[in-house]
Formats: C-alpha cells, sequence, structure tokens
C-alpha cells in the first residue's frame, strides 16, 4: 500500500533522495530555496544512512548560500531555514505514518474477530456431527430399529445377525481351545503315566501334513510345560513345610517321583520330535521329486516352527540340482586358450575380458537364481530367509571357488593378468548382481526388497574382500608398474648408467645421487627378473617390453645403442597408457575414500619413473654435453638440443595428465590434493631450472664457437688489393663459416624450442653474436675495398639474425649494425653528415662510433678528421 504525502515538493520535483533548489528570482518564486523533499521509501531503503542524510541537508543549503550574495561572514539562516522544513516534513510523515498503523491495526483486529466467529461456527457443526454419529452407533447396538427417510431400510437384522457371527466365532474358538487342551492333557498323561505318545504317533502316520503340523504344535506345547514345571519345582521353598519330619519325607519322595516323570516325559517328547521333523523332511524331499509345491508348502511351514526352518532350508540348499551338477566343474583346473593368456599378460593390448569358465558359471547362477526364486516364493512363506540363504551358498561355494582358482592362474601368468582378471570378475560379476536386482527375484516384476539388495551386495563385496583388505591392492598396481616400467627403461638406464661420471663441481652430489637412482632401479630389475617367484611367462614379457633375450647384464649391454639413451615421446605415452588404466582400474574397483590416496601413490610413482629416473637423467645428460661443448676444439655437436624439447613435451604430458585426471580424483580430500599438487609443482619447477640451465650453456657454447671462428679471421680480409676483389666473392671465409655454424644450431634449436622459450633463447644469442662481432669490428682496419666486404658480411649476419625468432625489442639493434657496416663504406663528407644528426643514426650514442671511424684507412685525412672533431 502505498502512502500519500501531504506536505513538501511533489513528486516530480524530487530528482534524488535529497533534492535541493538554488536560489531564483523568477516571477512567482521565493527568493529562498526551497525545503528539501523525501517521502517514506527515503528512510525505508537499505543504504539509507543518517550521517549521509544530515549531510545532504547542509550541502543543499551551503550551495544556496554560496549562489546569494558573497559574504565573509558566516550565515546561519539557510542552514535553519533547511533544517526547520525537514523537521516539518518529518513530522508530516511521522503523523501520516501513525494514521496509517492505526488503519492496519483496525483491519487486524476485525479479520481476528471473524476467525474466531467462524472457528466457533465449525466447533458446533462438528459436536453437531459427533453426537449424530454416536446417536447412530448406540442405536445399532442396542438393536432398535432405525428407518432412513423413504422406509427401505432396517438396521435391526444387520446387527443382530453381526452379533451371532461373532458370537458363533468366539464359540468356535472355544470350542478349539477346549479340544487342544484337552489333547494336550490327553498327551501329558500318556507320556508322564504310560510313557508314550500314542494319541500323536497315530495322528503322525495317518493324519497327513495338516496332522504333523498339529502333532508339531502340541509337542511343542508340551515341552513348555515341562520346562514351566521343571522350573516351578525348582524355585519351590524348601523351608516351608519343616514343622513336620515325617511329612517332609514323604514330600521329597513325592517331588522327587514328579521330577523323574517330569524329565521322562520331556525326553519322550524330544525324540518324538526328532522323528517327527526326520519324517517331515523325509516328506519334504518326496514332495520335491513328485514336483509337489502343495506338499512342500505344508511340511516347509511345519518345519518352521523347529528352528525356525533352519533344517529344512538346509536340506532344500544343499540337495538342490545346481551344486550337485555343478561340484566337479567348479573345482576343475583353469585351462584357456593361450592366446587370451597372452594378450592379459601384454600390458600393449586390450584386455579379452573375464576368464569363459567364470563367466559361464556366472551366467548359469543368474539363470538359476531367477528361476529358483519363484520356486522359492511358492514353497516356503518365509521365502526371504530360504532365497538370502541360497545366495549365500552359491556365491560363498561356487562363484568364490572358481573365482579364486581363476585368480590364481592369472597370478601364475603375470601380475597385470591377475590384476585384469581381478578388474574383469569384479565387473562381470557387479553387473549380474545389479541385473538380479532389477529382475526382483521373489519381488518379480518389481524391484528386490531392501534385505535382499542388501544380502547381494554383502556377498558381491565378500567375495572380493580378500585382494582389497589394507593397502593390498595398490601396492599390487604398484609393484605391477614398477616392473612394466623397469623394462621399458631398463636399456636407457643402462646406457645413461654407463655413461655418465661425477663432475668436479658444487653439482657432483647432485650427479651422484642420480647415478645410484639409475643404478637401484636397475639392479632392482634384474634382481626382480632372475627371482625364481616370478612366473616364467611374465618374465618373458618382461624381456619383450625391455627389448632384450635375456636378463644378463653383460649381454644386455651389448645391446645398447646410442638411440636407447635418449628421451622418446612413445616411450612416455606406453608409461602414461598404462598409468591410465591403473587408474581406472583403481576407481572400478576400490573407490571410495581410499581413491584420493591411491592416485596420489601413483603420481608419485609416475614422477619417480617418468621424471626422476627418465627425463632427470636425460637432462643431466644434456647438461653435461653442453658443457664439454664449451672448450671444443672442433665444431660442437647441439644434437642433444633435441632432447630438450622432448623433455619439454614429456613434462607438458604430465602436466596435462595431472591436472585433467589425478589431481581431480583427490577433490574429496583437500590435505592430499594440495600435496599432489605441491609435488607436481615442485618437480615442473626443479626441470625447468634444468632446462634453463641447459639453454644458457647452449648459447654458451655456440657463441664460445663463433669466437674461435672470429679469431681465425685474416687480418687482409678488410684491407684487399682493389684487384683482388672478385664480383663473385660475397663474404670473408669467416662470415661464411659462422653463417652456416649458427644456421645449424637454429635449425636443431627450434627442434629442442618453441613458442616463447624459442623467442628468450634466440634473442639472448642474438645479443651475445652482436656483441662480439662490434667487438670483432674494433680490431681490424679496413681500406676502402675491405669497407664492401665489411658491409657484405653484416649484410649475410643481419640476414641470419632475422631468420631467428627474436623479441621485437631486438629489431634496433639490427639497423646498429647496418650503420656500423656504412661507416666503413661512404665518404669522408657523408660520414660527417651521419655523424651530425642523421635520422639513421636515432637512438645511437654517436661517441661509441669513434672506434670504428679510427679503423678507417683514411682516419688520419683531414675530411674524417673534421667528422672526428663533430664528435
Amino acid at each position: 500500500m502505498s502512502l500519500r504525502m501531504h506536505a513538501g515538493p511533489p513528486a516530480g520535483d524530487t530528482a534524488s533522495i535529497i533534492s535541493t533548489n538554488t536560489t531564483s528570482t523568477a516571477p512567482g518564486r521565493s527568493i529562498y530555496p526551497r525545503g528539501p523533499g523525501f517521502t517514506l521509501d527515503t528512510f525505508s531503503s537499505k543504504d539509507f544512512i543518517v550521517k549521509d542524510f544530515v549531510e545532504t541537508l547542509s550541502d543543499g543549503a551551503t550551495a544556496s548560500r554560496r549562489s546569494g550574495a558573497h559574504t565573509q561572514s558566516f550565515d546561519p539562516k539557510p542552514y535553519i531555514r533547511t533544517f526547520e522544513h525537514a523537521l516539518t516534513r518529518l513530522d508530516a510523515l511521522s503523523e501520516d505514518r501513525e494514521g496509517h498503523e492505526n488503519e492496519l491495526s483496525g483491519a487486524v483486529r476485525r479479520a481476528e474477530q471473524r476467525h474466531r466467529e467462524h472457528c466457533s461456527t465449525l466447533q458446533r457443526k462438528l459436536d453437531q456431527a459427533l453426537d449424530n454419529f454416536n446417536s447412530l452407533e448406540g442405536r445399532m447396538d442396542s438393536g432398535n430399529e432405525f428407518v432412513t427417510v423413504n422406509g427401505s431400510s432396517s438396521f435391526a437384522d444387520a446387527s443382530v445377525a453381526l452379533q451371532i457371527g461373532e458370537r458363533l466365532e468366539e464359540l468356535d474358538r472355544q470350542k478349539t481351545r477346549a479340544e487342544d487342551a484337552k489333547t494336550l492333557i490327553t498327551c501329558w498323561q500318556d507320556a508322564t503315566e504310560r510313557g508314550d505318545l500314542t494319541y500323536l504317533e497315530d495322528l503322525r502316520r495317518m493324519g497327513g501334513g495338516e496332522g504333523k503340523v498339529k502333532c508339531a504344535r502340541i509337542a511343542r506345547q508340551m515341552l513348555k510345560i515341562s520346562a514351566a514345571l521343571s522350573a516351578n519345582r525348582d524355585g519351590q521353598p524348601n523351608g516351608a513345610n519343616l514343622a513336620n519330619g515325617d511329612y517332609d519325607g514323604v514330600h521329597r519322595k513325592s517331588s522327587k517321583k514328579r521330577s523323574m516323570k517330569i524329565k521322562q516325559a520331556n525326553e519322550i517328547v524330544e525324540k518324538f520330535l526328532e522323528r517327527l521333523e526326520k519324517d517331515l523332511l523325509e516328506q519334504f524331499e518326496s514332495s520335491k521329486r513328485m514336483r509337489n509345491e502343495n506338499g512342500m508348502r505344508e511340511c516347509a511351514t511345519a518345519l518352521y516352527d523347529f528352528r525356525e526352518g533352519a533344517s529344512v532350508i538346509a536340506r532344500y540348499v544343499n540337495q538342490h540340482d545346481f551344486f550337485l551338477e555343478r561340484s566337479a566343474m567348479i573345482s576343475e583346473e583353469v585351462t584357456g586358450d593361450p592366446d587370451v593368456w597372452n594378450r592379459l599378460a601384454d600390458p600393449d593390448a586390450e584386455p579379452p575380458g573375464i576368464e569363459s569358465s567364470l563367466q559361464s558359471l556366472v551366467d548359469e547362477v543368474k539363470l538359476v537364481l531367477e528361476e529358483e526364486s519363484f520356486i522359492i516364493k511358492q514353497v516356503f512363506p518365509f521365502y526371504e530367509q530360504v532365497l538370502m540363504t541360497f545366495i549365500s551358498r552359491v556365491f560363498q561355494q561356487s562363484v568364490q571357488q572358481r573365482l579364486e582358482l581363476v585368480l590364481a592362474k592369472a597370478n601364475d601368468v603375470s601380475s597385470i593378468a591377475f590384476l585384469r582378471s581381478l578388474q574383469a570378475a569384479r565387473v562381470y560379476i557387479g553387473g549380474m548382481v545389479d541385473d538380479l536386482k532389477a529382475h526382483g527375484l521373489t519381488e518379480h516384476p518389481d524391484p528386490v526388497s531392501s534385505q535382499v539388495s542388501s544380502s547381494l551386495d554383502a556377498q558381491l563385496e565378500a567375495l572380493f574382500v580378500p585382494y582389497f583388505g589394507m593397502s593390498s591392492y595398490i601396492d599390487r598396481e604398484k609393484r605391477s608398474l614398477e616392473e612394466l616400467y623397469g623394462s621399458l627403461l631398463f636399456k636407457f638406464t643402462l646406457f645413461q648408467a654407463k655413461r655418465r661420471t661425477a663432475p668436479n663441481s658444487f653439482l657432483g652430489a647432485a650427479y651422484q645421487r642420480g647415478r645410484q637412482l639409475l643404478s637401484s632401479a636397475r639392479d632392482s630389475w634384474i634382481e626382480r627378473l632372475e627371482s625364481t617367484e616370478l612366473p616364467a611367462s611374465q618374465k618373458a614379457m618382461l624381456l619383450r617390453i625391455a627389448g632384450l633375450r635375456s636378463s644378463n647384464k653383460q649381454e644386455a649391454e651389448e645391446q645398447v645403442s646410442e638411440e636407447d639413451g635418449t628421451l622418446s615421446i612413445p616411450i612416455a605415452k606406453r608409461m602414461l597408457k598404462w598409468m591410465a588404466e591403473s587408474v581406472g582400474r583403481d576407481l572400478e574397483l576400490s573407490g571410495g575414500a581410499e581413491t584420493p590416496k591411491d592416485v596420489s601413490a601413483l603420481l608419485k610413482l609416475l614422477i619417480s619413473q617418468m621424471i626422476d629416473i627418465y627425463v632427470d637423467s636425460a637432462l643431466d645428460t644434456a647438461n653435461d654435453a653442453a658443457v664439454s661443448q664449451e672448450n671444443a676444439k672442433n665444431e660442437p655437436d647441439m644434437s642433444f638440443i633435441f632432447d630438450v624439447q622432448v623433455a619439454i613435451q614429456i613434462l607438458q604430458l604430465l602436466i596435462t595428465v595431472s591436472q585433467s585426471v589425478l589431481i581431480p580424483l583427490a577433490a574429496s580430500n583437500v590435505t592430499v590434493r594440495r600435496e599432489m599438487e605441491k609435488t607436481l609443482n615442485t618437480t615442473i619447477s626443479r626441470m625447468e631450472d634444468k632446462i634453463a640451465m641447459i639453454r644458457t650453456r647452449t648459447i654458451d657454447a655456440a657463441l664460445a664457437w663463433v669466437t674461435k671462428l672470429l679469431n681465425r679471421q685474416n687480418r687482409a680480409d678488410f684491407r684487399p688489393k682493389d684487384d683482388a676483389i672478385g664480383i663473385e666473392q660475397l663474404q670473408t671465409p669467416t662470415c661464411s663459416s659462422i653463417f652456416a655454424f649458427l644456421s645449424k644450431v637454429r635449425d636443431l634449436s627450434l627442434r629442442g624450442v618453441e613458442g616463447r622459450n624459442a623467442e628468450v633463447f634466440f634473442t639472448d644469442l642474438a645479443v651475445g653474436f652482436r656483441s662480439l662481432l662490434l667487438d670483432h669490428l674494433k680490431k681490424f682496419p679496413v681500406n676502402l675495398a675491405g669497407g664492401l666486404m665489411v658491409s657484405k658480411d653484416i649484410t649475410k649476419y643481419i640476414e641470419l639474425l632475422r631468420s631467428f625468432p627474436l623479441a621485437a625489442s631486438f629489431q634496433p639493434s639490427l639497423e646498429i649494425l647496418v650503420e656500423v657496416g656504412n661507416i666503413f663504406v661512404i665518404g669522408p663528407e657523408a660520414l660527417k653528415d651521419r655523424l651530425r644528426g642523421g635520422s639513421a643514426l636515432t637512438g645511437i650514442d654517436r661517441a661509441d662510433l669513434r672506434p670504428y671511424i679510427l679503423r678507417r684507412e683514411d682516419a688520419g685525412s683531414v675530411g674524417v678528421q673534421s667528422a672526428l672533431n663533430a664528435l
């Protein structure tokens, strides 16, 4: 509801929360400023602040005062008028709000009054309806006639019939109880007085299924009577009748006699129940052979009272055809196709799936459970208990026994064959459990009950608990990967350990640790390969992956080549592929809360094998090569640059796999995830530092060789005789050698670096080469013909530098080289003009050009000296 304000300016004049108008001398308008305009909405805003409100009023008054005559003294009148008008406006708003609140309070009181009246009316109607109902019920119970409006219905006959039926049912129950009591007393007297159960024996033999059920019920009641009498006798006080000694002796004899009779009766009844249970079981078995489901149900109902049907359940489950027919097949030796087992043991081949005999058994279990659940529901009143017992027996005996044989066979083939078989079995059996839940079994076509569903899940978990306890599973995964990685990198580690020697520098300790790591990995792999515990098939597979014919170390060293010691992207991808398979297997088999810890362990293993043993060792070798080339007597071999680029690509693969697969799987455990990120970042940073060091040393080696080539420059190259220069002579031999060498370095480096890294590398190389070249040109005197050779050499050098992926900041350096070359070619007057402020020399300190001008052959001439004086 909106409130209408009766004071203040119209809404259209209010431009903001607080608005003031400056003084105007227009006709019909006051010379004083208009008061502030605001409404209740101004104070209901969430952004309203009292301090800002007061400051806005003050600012309005200040603006008004400034717009008037300018006086030196402070004039309080605008503030007084502004705040008086604001107070008046606030009073008006307060009155309006109070009136509105009064209206709302009155409306609420009237609504509450109407609500109370309505509730009272509904209460009266409810009481009236209850009274009518009670009256009608009383008339029906008393048998009085109650005729409806049309006179066609009467409640009297219905009430009498209902009472007669209830009375007859009560009399029938009393009769049944009386007959049961009579029979029970008769049987008890027979057992205690005569020592037999003639009536129950006759009823057992001739009464059929119902008679046997009745026999069982009476016999159990007799056992209860015996137990109650024994308890009363044991709890009777012995000092109640000790006043007369003779009477006490007679009482004791009588009590002893009764105790013997009760014990005798109890033994008779127990033997009778044993015979009855045996008869019922035989009858149940006979009905089963005749496929008489009704007879089976009668026997099962009676036998339920014997230890809650344990005997009949055991008989039904143990004698089931499934266990009798499949017992021999379940325990037979696992063979299968050799090609299937070879594919299972090959880490590069796709897993073939579940073993065929286990698959056949699981499929048959599924069909048997679906078919048998229907029979169980028809035969047993307590069918869920029977079904869960049958499921337990199937899983614990048949499936588990065959699973253990299959996994034992797989373990004899190789560790990865065991893990793949375990995964295939877990997935296939889990799928069978899901299908059974969807089928419903005894609840078909509805899903299974919660109890049966829990039983299926429990049996599935129990099958694989021995393989996932503690850290046994992830330890198997790590051991399998270590064996595969050790085989794949064996030749590499052998080559690296053979060629590496610890340098005499502060890095010697780090090199020594790397050498020990390589030796440890190599020796542990050989020791594992020569172990008697390793299956022959797995040994052959590991040798095949390693590319060896035998595990003999000396023979293996003879088979190692130079190519085995370099990094390879396909090898890194194989390692990542095997790791991805292990991670996927872990998610299917382990999963849950252990997943973060498992993927963390796998990441550490991957870093240890792929980075510490593989990439780190290759980078150390590349660094050694770069150091050795710095003082090379012949042209440096820069082929080691290629390993740097391969190392970068492998690091990128590791980062991608870690950030997109491994680390997200640890998101549920913040501590583990942060630890994984820290480990990855530390490893990448360590490798980047090594790569940067190798690039620095590569530049140093290249510049060192360029320095040697420049030192071979013939002093006559830049002072040739006029007739010694041919048109076909484009550059000096030194320039051609440097151009060829740096072009080779460029081509190799572009294979080793790219992107921003390439720009930084080539810019650093270009800066170093430019410095060497500028220093070189200061050393040789140059005549006019030699100036042409210098210009040609510089042009060739610039062509080379322009082929580098340089940073934009280096481009002015190329112009400097051009100007330095022109110094040796142009005449004295042109030189003087350039030094005076030619645009081409912008940004060059002209004093730096003096050493080059002094190398001109005509440096002593008047024209050149005049140009030098201008500097």
